[in-house]
């Protein structure tokens, strides 16, 4: 890969920004100064650093993070807190999308990564990947099996759809724990409205067969190695 195509992937800045740290002599390869933009680097054996840091680059990277209320599922916005600002700063460079939001007052698992396809596994309906969520109600929820009826709900288009058999994983009073293979636009919350319950805490605990982290605290992150991977996307 050319230098300055990793680095300015990197967020170390345009081509333009790369050609003139080189000029300063702040990037070096393997401890020499590095001179040329378009010269090709193999980021698993050369050693790059930019003004001294480490650049440790991967082809992709994917994250678990335990997403805290009050920030939204994004990775900018103009006025509103979201899950990228609270990557830790060597994650920065990467360009990290969300696999699978979470409403902004809900809590949880949260995936982020730069691999598109895990993406598209993850969010494509057609995979059917199974997400556990935790549910306390305002009131205890006497009619738990009205959530497996038929139900017509509206989508963020307000468009209808049909709810698809949600599997209960345990009732007890005002707290429920759900499994879903559905990510609708506010869609828990909107099941429980639909049966007359009003949610007052959401929380993710798991997709597939990969369970939140118990040591993570919120705000938190932890990178997956393959064995994560394939409790993620496991059929």
């Amino acid at each position: 890969m050319r230098l300055d195509k990793l680095l300015s992937n990197m967020k170390y800045g345009s081509r333009k920004d790369i050609k003139k740290l080189l000029k300063q002599d702040l990037i070096t390869i393997n401890e020499m100064p590095a001179k040329d933009p378009s010269r090709h680097v193999n980021p698993d054996t050369d050693l790059i650093k930019v003004d001294g840091e480490t650049v440790d680059y991967r082809e992709n990277i994917t994250l678990m993070m335990y997403k805290p209320a009050g920030v939204i599922s994004a990775t900018k916005d103009a006025s509103q807190s979201t899950v990228t600002d609270l990557l830790p700063e060597a994650y920065q460079p990467y360009a990290l999308k969300v696999a699978g939001r979470l409403d902004k007052d809900a809590e949880g698992l949260l995936i982020l990564t730069t691999d598109g396809k895990l993406i598209h596994d993850i969010i494509s309906p057609n995979k059917a990947i199974a997400k556990v969520y935790e549910v306390e109600t305002e009131k205890p929820v006497e009619n738990i099996k009205a959530l497996e009826a038929p139900m017509t709900l509206l989508d963020a288009r307000d468009q209808p759809y049909t709810v698809k058999k949600p599997k209960i994983l345990h009732h007890e009073g005002t707290f429920v724990r759900l499994s879903i293979e559905e990510g609708k636009f506010h869609q828990i919350k909107r099941m429980f409205e639909h049966i007359s319950h009003h949610v007052v805490h959401l929380k993710r605990v798991q997709i597939n067969d990969l369970p939140l982290d118990p040591d993570l605290k919120r705000g938190e992150v932890k990178v997956l190695e393959n064995k994560d991977l394939d409790r993620l996307i496991k059929k």
